[in-house]
Formats: C-alpha cells, structure tokens, sequence
C-alpha cells in the first residue's frame, strides 16, 4: 500500500415522509433497525449515494435535502474499522417499500413515539434525525477537536 493509511467513508439517509416519519430498515447483520447506510462507491457523489443506498435497501426513491451529520465512527464507538460517516436528511419522492434480500430483514415508516426495537445506538441520532424531518433549521453535527488532536501531552 501506497501512501497514508486513510478512513473509509459511508454515507446515511434519513429520509422523512410527508407524515413526519422516518424510513428505517431492519439490518440483516445485527438485525438492529437503522437508517439505510452504505460504503462510498467511486464515481458517485456523496448524495448520490445517500440516494442510491436509500433505493437498494428500501425501494424508496428520495432526494437529498441537506447534510446533517459528519462523523468519526471509532471515535464514537460505532465501529472498529476506521469510517467516516456523512449523514444526509432526505425527503421521500416516490417507491414502494420492499427491503432488500440480503442486507435487510425488514423496512417500515416509523413515527417518534412508534419507533422499532432494537435501534441501533437511538441515542446517538434520533434527535437529529427528527429535527431534521421536522425541519428544524439544525446545524450539522461532527466530532468537536481534541486539544490538541495530533499531539500527546508531554512528559512531566
């Protein structure tokens, strides 16, 4: 390998619908519910991809609206291999439920108060993800700087 080693980078949808609800699908690996979620393909843009991912996990077809979240996923303990994720609300323009036969168990329209069990880490993104669907004029999330981020504090 060539270079720096360097994160990967996933991209989310939080996609509303004109209910206030959002689209969650049931994760085959874990069997957690969680919004649709995917590695960056090359030769896509990052809202492509929120776009594409949305439509192979879910069978719903959606725009994006705008990023909400960019975040260090083994920094927050979501995962072992080193990630970036971009979260991107999205609004629903069409499709028809149908999961996807290998990635999902199941895929639904969940209102706040009638959410699935078992979330995937509920603490960390339902909040946003609701504001956003509600149309909060929230700023984007990311991980704040260490002080000092690249450095170790020296010996005393």
């Amino acid at each position: 390998m060539r270079g720096y080693a360097t994160p990967k980078v996933a991209v989310g949808a939080v996609v509303g619908n004109d209910r206030g609800e959002i689209l969650l699908g049931q994760r085959a690996d874990t069997s957690e519910w969680f919004y649709p979620v995917g590695w960056a393909d090359i030769g896509y843009s990052p809202s492509e991809v929120a776009v594409k991912e949305v439509l192979e996990e879910t069978g719903i077809e959606a725009e994006p609206v705008r990023l909400i979240a960019v975040l260090d996923a083994m920094r927050l303990g979501f995962s072992a291999i080193p990630f970036y994720s971009l979260v991107f609300h999205c609004r629903q323009t069409g499709g028809e439920l149908q999961g996807h036969p290998l990635e999902t168990l199941d895929v639904g329209w969940f209102a706040r108060e009638a959410l699935p069990s078992p979330l995937r880490r509920a603490g960390d993104w339902v909040g946003i993800a609701f504001a956003a669907i509600d149309g909060e004029d929230v700023p984007a999330r990311f991980d704040p700087p260490r002080t000092p981020p690249w450095r170790s504090e020296p010996d005393s």
